[in-house]
């Protein structure tokens, strides 16, 4: 994409998307008002302000000029086509515009207004007109809801946003792409007062064509961009975010991401237990991790942890709990440091004996603890330079951290310039600032050293960063949306199930009909309802539990058809299932299910009727493999008990990984057909005896013939 052209009107070649995007040679501004100050009015003056170099043409019927400029009646009016029209009038004169520049070939269209939303009639058909147009033409638009776009490094402003008054705009190498127009501002500001530069800033808005994926896509081979910082409201053009994320990887180019919002998934609360735990925002974590991209949890690291991001390499799995070294000359600050670190879920990790003889060395008494603590002596350049130069090369370390005190407010050149001076070095070094030292901060930026302000930021980049990995997998196998879903029963799920390499405990299938049927499996046994309409059988009393002999199968089968024909008269009472009851050392759920717009997941949680309300589960995007599988079950806190926590028996950690694995790629083996998977409870048997379902629910999708 990066290297696709549009068509000019003669049908020559036009501008590469990146280029139009944000080099054009000329734009127009349709719409564009002579009131200065207005919102209509910005763009034209942030341009002429700016000394941009390109011709810029305003387009207002109402007026001959504006601030100045010569102005003109219709796009196809003026004289020449440009590469970027930016429309800041409302909707329907805004799609007017839009047919015009797509009949004469603008290459791209930004769209400032609204409206364009499904939930009105209005807006469905302007959503139908900018689809039209856009199919029909070379033209690509960006929008609709856009603020426009940002060249820093070229004084390019097409945006209506009122934060471009702000004066010396800080230009640098972050590309920034936010689906919020607003957020745009406040992380100029930011950038600002942090010292941190941007090359370019793009409000996606509406992407009714254009994504954000394909935009960061094609600003990839631009050498001023060294890292990306997205802004994320939901996960839209998921194909588009996965392309980009590999080949950003592929070129050295990390990513940090700030979501906000649930997925929309969350209110499509499935058949299983699966559904409600995948659907939430556990799955755009799931997505950004696969995909390589950091995401933070506090608005400040998303420009923070750009150095740490580029000084840490992707990995090929991901790094949970880093091993991090503090170093502080303020012991109250280091020791906030340490909290925060093993809050957030890294390792505060002491010197081994090794490194404390090195750190001796250079008169250094470190201690055993995890802070290595060098008082008010630390705030020299000489001391916190070998202590630097010592912990950055210490094998036991993932990552340093370095806190400096009071000293870097006034005197950063004592404590601060070490740090600054340390950049580069073989574990990827951060500070936490104490006190309020912008010029400290400044310093270590502008080194390449990742500085924060607090050490909750701190923390929270350093598990983001190092939870990345390297992007796995292609685009994902979504079901086939014409076809008809349909629930399998308990039998025909096992059947599936075993297919792909995941075992149960021994069943039977028995009439109700019959008057006494002998047990047809070693006892005690559970007795279930077995119907495709019943996928949760204790809700509605089609469960009997411990029957061990053939009476009591009779009288459960009794049970059963009594209390089902009560409570869930649809369900149908035909047969049960007849199932060996099994005992391990614990009970999970495994599922699998297509989310609306990451694809397929697998799901790992605290198994049983209570899988939904412990919410102690872990999500990845499918399929995995096994190291991927061991990982998750180290997440699941429930799980330690199964790996033999304090003395408890230890279970078949090893089988139930490879049930993990097998229900990941049931969509894959499948070809989508299945749309949601579960085995619920699976029971792990005591190590070494494998894992076992004792419940299972599948839906699929049929595929219409030919």
């Amino acid at each position: 994409m990066t290297a696709a052209r549009t068509a000019g009107r003669d049908g020559a070649p036009g501008p590469a998307l990146s280029e139009a995007l944000l080099r054009p040679r000329s734009v127009a501004i349709v719409g564009a008002s002579g009131t200065p100050g207005k919102t209509t009015a910005r763009p034209l003056e942030y341009l002429l302000a700016s000394g941009w170099g390109g011709r810029v043409h305003p387009v207002n019927p109402a007026r001959p000029t504006v601030l100045g400029q010569r102005s003109y009646a219709r796009v196809r009016d003026l004289p020449e086509v440009p590469d970027h029209v930016f429309v800041v009038t409302t909707a329907e004169p805004a799609l007017d515009a839009l047919e015009e520049c797509a009949q004469i070939g603008v290459p791209v269209v930004t769209l400032m207004a609204d409206g364009f939303t499904e939930s009105d009639p209005a807006g469905r058909d302007r959503v139908r007109r900018l689809r039209q147009a856009v199919e029909s033409s070379t033209t690509r638009v960006l929008g609709p809801s856009s603020l426009g776009v940002v060249n820093l490094a070229d004084g390019f402003l097409l945006t209506a946003n009122a934060a471009l008054v702000e004066p010396d705009l800080p230009a640098g190498d972050v590309f920034v792409a936010s689906q919020s127009g607003s957020a745009i501002g406040a992380l100029l500001s930011r950038g600002k007062s942090m010292g941190i530069g941007f090359r370019a800033l793009v409000s996606t808005g509406g992407e009714l064509d254009l994504s954000l994926g394909e935009l960061c896509l094609a600003s990839l081979e631009d050498p001023g961009v060294a890292s990306y910082a997205l802004f994320l409201e939901n996960l839209s053009g998921v194909d588009d975010l996965r392309e980009f994320a590999h080949a950003a990887a592929e070129r050295g180019k990390p990513v940090v991401a700030y979501k906000l919002g649930r997925s929309a998934a969350a209110a499509d609360l499935a058949v299983s237990h699966t559904g409600a735990l995948a659907g939430d925002d556990t799955v755009a974590s799931a997505l950004l991790q696969s995909l390589g991209i950091a995401r933070v949890s506090h608005f400040e690291a998303l420009l923070e942890a750009q150095h740490l991001a580029r000084a840490t390499a992707l990995a090929e799995r991901p790094l949970r709990q880093p091993r991090v070294a503090v170093v502080s000359t303020t012991g109250g600050g280091g020791a906030m440091m340490v909290d925060c670190l093993a809050t957030y879920g890294a390792v505060p990790t002491p010197p081994s004996a090794e490194t404390l003889l090195r750190l001796a060395e250079h008169g250094i008494d470190a201690g055993p603890g995890a802070l290595v603590d060098l008082t008010l002596a630390g705030a020299r350049y000489e001391v916190m330079k070998a202590a630097l130069d010592v912990l950055t090369t210490a094998p036991e370390f993932d990552a340093v951290v370095a806190v400096p005190g009071s000293s870097a407010r006034f005197h950063p050149d004592l404590a601060v310039k070490p740090i600054a001076d340390s950049a580069g070095t073989a574990r990827p070094l951060a500070a936490f600032v104490m006190p309020e030292a912008p010029e400290a901060l400044a310093l270590l930026r502008r080194s390449g050293v990742a500085a924060f302000a607090t050490p909750e930021s701190c923390a929270d980049a350093l598990v983001a960063v190092f939870g990345r990995r390297r992007p796995t997998g292609s685009p994902a196998v979504h079901p086939d949306p014409g076809g008809r879903s349909r629930v399998l029963d308990e039998d025909e799920s096992y059947r599936l199930l075993a297919s792909v390499g995941v075992a149960h405990a021994p069943y039977a299938v028995v009439s109700t009909a019959m008057p006494s049927p002998e047990m047809p499996v070693a006892v005690p046994a559970a007795v279930k309802i077995l119907s495709p309409d019943a996928p949760h059988k204790s809700d509605i009393g089609g469960v009997v539990l411990g029957v061990r002999d053939r009476d009591g199968l009779a009288a459960a089968i009794s049970s059963i058809v009594a209390q089902v024909s009560t409570s869930a008269p649809h369900v149908g009472l035909d047969r049960v299932l007849v199932q060996e009851m099994v005992e391990g050392v614990g009970e999970v759920l495994v599922g699998f299910r297509h989310d609306e717009l990451a694809g397929p997941v697998v799901v790992l949680a605290a198994g049983g009727v209570l899988a939904e309300l412990h919410h102690d589960r872990s999500v990845r995007t499918a399929p995995v493999d096994l190291a991927t599988a061991q990982d998750m079950i180290d997440d699941v806190v429930s799980l330690k008990a199964v790996q033999g926590y304090r003395g408890l028996p230890r279970g078949d950690v090893a089988a139930l990984a490879e049930v993990i694995v097998a229900v990941s790629r049931v969509g894959v083996v499948t070809d989508g057909a299945v749309v949601e998977a579960e085995a619920n409870p699976v029971i792990v048997l005591p190590e070494g005896r494998g894992a076992v379902a004792v419940d299972a629910l599948v839906r699929v999708v049929e595929r219409e013939e030919a």
